[in-house]
């Protein structure tokens, strides 16, 4: 049983080697749309055009970080509603009760297996791991 619609993913990353693997691996294991940017900036921008049902994020970017990021996501009415997911090396930097003060549903640990990282984020965001073929 597949999902009938697919979900978008935003993917604001500055490495972008990261990005090509994220994107590979989220379109093509779950058939989800990946938008890929490569600043926190470009994502905040981007999130009015392409209503993306949930945000992977890393930590560490130039300009804008992720925690100001975050902040003001929710401070928009809009956004404020949108899941995110941190992708980052410092993964142990952050506590579950930290993430909930944040407002951010998990932190995914760079390295990660790209095989598996489908079904990491569909289960933390309770999505429907049937759609996720890995």
């Amino acid at each position: 049983m597949t999902s009938t619609s697919a979900k978008t993913i935003l993917l604001i990353d500055d490495e972008a080697s990261v990005r090509e693997l994220v994107h590979a691996c989220l379109s093509d294991l779950a058939g989800w749309n990946v938008i890929t940017v490569a600043s926190a900036q470009e994502g905040l921008n981007q999130i009015a055009v392409a209503h993306p049902d949930a945000i992977l994020l890393d930590v560490l970017m130039p300009g804008m970080d992720a925690i100001t990021f975050v902040q003001r996501l929710h401070q928009n009415p809009l956004t404020q509603s949108i899941p995110v997911l941190l992708l980052t090396v410092r993964a142990r930097w952050f506590t579950p009760g930290k993430l909930q003060q944040l407002g951010i549903v998990t932190a995914i640990a760079k390295p990660f297996n790209p095989v598996t990282l489908p079904d990491i984020i569909a289960g933390a965001l309770r999505w429907d791991t049937q759609s996720v073929d890995c």
